[in-house]
């Protein structure tokens, strides 16, 4: 008697589960197909680093991974160069999308230049960085406050007239 039960308790359990799948697969999309791909993408990003190794070795001469996230208003395009013991010229070119988010992975540790360039081909940043670990870099639109001058009021001395009396 107790198997039976087992059975029908593990036969609707069964069910319970192929319903609970099928559910959202049957139902239509509720979201447009941006909203997707950024979910898409934050799904990626967790399950490699769920499994990413947790171990680090000191002795790897690359770093795991390098990310750049664009908050700017427009496209931009990063240049990384380094130059190799051999004397060789290491280049990476990245065209990021607005609000999006780009990677390198097991790149070689070490010194890069940059270059920021935006959409209009005009140079935003450039600089150098060092790559050691693991890293995530975020590029956002500087804000520009004007400074307003106060206008130089004239101060005109009054004269004073003395009574003569």
């Amino acid at each position: 008697m107790n198997a039976i039960v087992k059975r029908k308790a593990s036969r609707k359990l069964k069910t319970l589960i192929a319903i609970l799948l099928a559910w959202p697969m049957a139902s239509g999309a509720q979201s447009d197909v941006t909203a997707l791909v950024k979910g898409g993408e934050i799904l990626v990003g967790g399950l490699i680093t769920i499994f990413s190794s947790s171990k680090k070795n000191p002795a790897s001469t690359t770093v795991e991974s390098v990310c750049i996230k664009n908050k700017m208003t427009d496209k931009i395009t990063l240049v990384l160069t380094r130059q190799t013991e051999d004397g060789e010229e290491f280049k990476k070119e990245l065209i990021i999308q607005k609000d999006s988010k780009e990677c390198l992975f097991e790149l070689p540790k070490g010194v890069y230049s940059y270059e920021v360039i935006l959409a209009n081909n005009e140079v935003y940043k450039k600089g150098e960085y060092l790559f050691k670990d693991k890293t995530v870099i975020t590029l956002k639109e500087e804000v520009k406050e004007e400074v307003k001058e106060k206008p130089v009021e004239e101060t005109k001395e009054e004269e004073t007239k003395t009574p003569t009396g």
